[in-house]
């Protein structure tokens, strides 16, 4: 069984990366991300809403990800 099934955060279902829809894991949504400069949404589910992420406009860049989480440890 895919474990990455049973503690993925990431509620894209829809997506063909998501382990629910696929053989690999987290392994093609880490790759995908990794080669855009991105963080998964796994990670960005434990510092921020999607709602706020929808309202800031957030494209799930590293960049934008470091800056979240340095204002958030302020």
């Amino acid at each position: 069984m895919n474990k990455a099934k049973e503690f993925c955060t990431c509620a894209d279902h829809e997506c063909p990366l998501n382990p629910v829809n696929n053989e690999y894991g987290c392994d093609l949504c880490v790759e995908k991300n990794l080669k855009l400069g991105e963080i998964p949404s796994c990670f960005w589910n434990q510092i921020s809403t999607r709602k706020e992420r929808q309202e800031m406009g957030c494209n799930y860049t590293q960049k934008e990800y470091a800056a979240m989480v340095m204002e958030r440890c302020k």
